[in-house]
């Protein structure tokens, strides 16, 4: 491997892991805990996802793709049952279980290396490489969590100013 092999490795795997950990993450919690549970377990209708089903369905994502793939776990995951949860679990229990799979996910890539991205791996029946695998996890995650910040404005109302700094010129200072 070359240095602009090794260094375009780090870089995605580094851009990687700030859009998981340091904005989505982030913002994804502060929505959460700005919600009742009642909220947190709304959905408009059967075909529609509550916000709790959507964070139990990011911790399987997150957990099955990223951390039992390059970990070489075993895959206990239940999709289904990630969809049709109706009980009421606490949002801080919730954020609680996401918040254990985000720390191993950010540990996991930030040992990752070139061999890693370019190995094969075979996830819900998918032959996938490493690569993909991360590219993956990173534009799912961001997906629900958009979902998770519209049903947040929709209930509550306002603006969640997570992009304070554009307001005034368009452009970050």
């Amino acid at each position: 491997m070359d240095a602009v092999e090794s260094d375009v490795t780090a870089l995605f795997l580094e851009y990687s892991r700030a859009d998981l950990m340091d904005r989505h993450w982030p913002r994804l919690k502060s929505c959460v805990e700005s919600l009742t549970p009642e909220q947190v377990w709304w959905r408009p209708n059967e075909a529609s996802n509550s916000v709790g089903n959507l964070l139990l369905h990011l911790n399987g994502n997150v957990r099955q793709w990223l951390v039992t793939s390059f970990t070489h776990g075993e895959d206990a995951r239940d999709r289904p049952a990630e969809f049709a949860e109706r009980q009421t679990i606490p949002p801080a229990a919730l954020l609680a279980r996401l918040d254990a799979t985000m720390q191993e996910a950010s540990a996991v890539l930030s040992r990752l290396t070139e061999r890693d991205l370019l190995a094969t791996f075979h996830i819900q029946g998918y032959t996938v490489t490493g690569l993909y695998v991360v590219s993956h996890v990173v534009e799912h995650f961001a997906m629900h969590y958009g979902q998770i910040l519209y049903i947040t404005k929709l209930l509550r109302g306002e603006d969640l100013g997570f992009y304070r700094e554009l307001n005034t010129t368009g452009r970050a200072r």
